[in-house]
């Protein structure tokens, strides 16, 4: 078994999440002991007063979920989101730039981004969204972001019809430097494809199922006993 909670941002990211929402997601992360907990950016500081007793890390989202808002919004989202209390932010790539070949700036935007949350000391995973991209484009940028040591690179938003799949997290894992770890996202239901995206090279998983794959797994070590 690999004690799935501690790989786990247990998700909630609906557009009318309510405070009763967010409270229960909290309350399972504290019971299931998840790696952290993703919600909405107005709904930072709120999350921040539920989890003050707790370990467990606040996530949240920049340039969700199409990415393709003008670098300075993400960098007032990112710096508002951090002065709220959130410890690591998602970051969506602009996919616009990248389908229009436009790297340098992609490359431009997130190492500013990068910079400001990285001197706060924060985590930044940056979403390629991996179901719209080819292989070619997935290893490029690898290449870039990984050059700019971010901490994780994230597969998906799960908000595009194409999550993550064990092929493009093996593929990732292949172009990406030891030290740049990877967020599998976007689809993840069950325990049995959890695991296998973790085997695959996942260091860590977005996920709304939560619940269920800690259930299935706690389960699954019930039978084999």
């Amino acid at each position: 078994m690999v004690n799935i909670s501690s790989y786990i941002d247990h998700t909630f990211l609906k557009p009318v999440a309510r405070h009763t929402d967010i409270k229960k997601i909290c309350d399972e992360a504290m019971h299931y002991q998840f790696a952290a907990v993703c919600i909405p950016p107005t709904l930072v500081a709120y999350t921040k007063r539920l989890l003050q007793e707790s370990d467990i890390k606040i996530a949240t989202v920049v340039g969700f979920p199409f990415g393709y808002s003008v670098a300075s919004a993400k960098i007032s989202e990112a710096m508002q989101a951090i002065d709220d209390g959130a410890d690591e932010l998602d970051v969506v790539i602009n996919l616009i730039s990248l389908k229009n070949g436009d790297w340098r700036s992609l490359e431009n935007e997130m190492k500013e981004i990068s910079g400001l949350i990285h001197g706060r000391s924060r985590i930044i995973k940056v979403i390629i969204e991996s179901g719209a991209l080819t292989d070619d484009e997935i290893v490029s940028c690898c290449s870039m972001y990984g050059r700019m040591s971010v901490d994780f690179l994230k597969t998906s938003t799960g908000y595009f019809e194409k999550g993550a799949t064990i092929e493009v997290v093996r593929l990732m894992r292949q172009h990406l430097p030891a030290n740049v770890r990877i967020k599998a996202s976007g689809g993840i239901r069950n325990y049995a494809f959890a695991r296998q995206l973790i085997e695959a090279g996942a260091s860590r998983l977005g996920c709304s199922s939560s619940v269920v794959i800690v259930e299935e797994e706690l389960s699954l070590e019930t039978r084999l006993k």
